[in-house]
């Protein structure tokens, strides 16, 4: 199932995440990337990485994962009694700081331990610690002190790269004029690449399509959840 015009290919710097998977590296990620690669050389024990959804903090955080060997938990699981044993791989990734409620005083334990057995502490959040509503001040200064780096929503570059990836791996040839398309109308979230191409391949599996502009715009119509895509015009 091939488009009929020019196939594309892509040139970006990569690096393998969680099984076939990559994680494309463009300006939009490019600090945080260069911050992932620096560790175990931190300038801290403790980096935090936040912005919008699906700007590709989780995806960086399975790449450290992979690197790392690191535990996996979430806010909720932050408890004065479980401290130590989140430490246990003397590495950890936090999901979607701050959770609410946030212990407050078993997270500083947290990031206090850290520093003393020298784990590593990697934090995701949609906002900057500042804007988190923390009343515990130690635990506030601790946050601040820890470097914070800006995810910015994906840009064209990323999503094209990573449109192109997926078609890729689905082993479906894709032309200029398709991605062109679906980047005009898809949200600027990686979860909405991933899961359109998904269903271009389901559809054009299921019905021995060719997959073509006007087979992917049938798609783009079909799709009928709220502010998905933004509605076509001319």
């Amino acid at each position: 199932m091939v488009g009929a015009g020019r196939q594309l290919a892509f040139d970006l710097p990569h690096r393998p995440a969680t099984g076939r998977d990559d994680f494309l590296v463009t300006p939009s990620n490019a600090k945080a990337v260069a911050l992932i690669d620096l560790w175990p050389d931190w300038p801290a024990n403790s980096l935090i990485l936040f912005g919008p959804p699906g700007s590709g903090k989780s995806h960086l955080a399975a790449v450290w994962h992979e690197m790392t060997g690191a535990a996996i938990s979430g806010p909720s699981d932050l408890r004065e009694d479980a401290v130590p044993r989140l430490l246990d791989k003397g590495a950890l990734v936090i999901e979607d700081a701050p959770g609410e409620p946030l212990d407050e005083p078993a997270f500083f334990h947290l990031l206090n331990l850290a520093r003393e057995q020298k784990a590593y502490v990697l934090i995701t959040a949609q906002q900057a610690p500042i804007a988190w509503n923390i009343a515990l001040p130690d635990l506030l200064s601790r946050l601040k002190a820890a470097p914070a780096i800006q995810l910015g929503a994906p840009d064209d570059v990323l999503l094209r790269g990573v449109l192109v990836k997926l078609f890729a791996d689905r082993q479906i040839g894709i032309d200029e004029a398709i991605v062109s398309y679906l980047l005009s109308r898809m949200p600027r979230e990686l979860a909405a690449a991933r899961t359109l191409v998904a269903e271009i391949d389901r559809r054009a599996f299921e019905e021995r399509a060719e997959v073509t502009r006007n087979f992917v715009a049938k798609i783009v119509g079909d799709i009928t959840s709220p502010g998905l895509f933004a509605d076509e015009e001319g």
